[in-house]
């Protein structure tokens, strides 16, 4: 299995990682954890808890573009090499994302989402120039 393909997985739980704050906003709820209504009680969330909530949505919306992005580069035989510098780039930039906006720095966070949007388009791009 390629580097890419392998960032592939990584970034797919890392969508799921993102809903562990979001589980301890929600339980820190009044009421506790509404394993019944939760996306009600999502939208109810303020501060970091919507931050949160906030960053894994996110995270379902750039898998999209990554994955393609991904499959784009393989099948356009883009080089080996930068298809496994920018699948890197944005597992790395998806890492760091959801922390930067929990904790509200909005300015870096915005950098951090350009370069791992950057990245997937460059994936996009390669076979035009390998």
């Amino acid at each position: 299995m390629t580097l890419p393909f392998w960032c592939l997985f990584v970034s797919a739980i890392l969508i799921y990682a993102t809903k562990v704050p979001l589980a301890m906003a929600m339980a820190k709820s009044p009421g506790g954890y509404d394993n019944k209504m939760p996306r009600d009680q999502q939208a109810k969330l303020e501060g970091w808890g919507k931050r949160a909530a906030a960053a894994h949505a996110n995270g379902f919306e750039a898998f999209g573009i990554f994955a393609a992005s991904v499959f784009v580069a393989h099948l356009g035989h883009g080089s080996e090499k930068w298809s496994g510098i920018l699948a890197m780039g944005f597992v790395a930039s998806r890492t760091v994302y959801p922390v930067l906006y929990i904790a509200n720095i909005h300015v870096a966070r915005s950098t951090v989402w350009t370069i791992g949007l950057a990245c997937a388009g460059g994936l996009f791009l390669l076979p035009a120039f390998s």
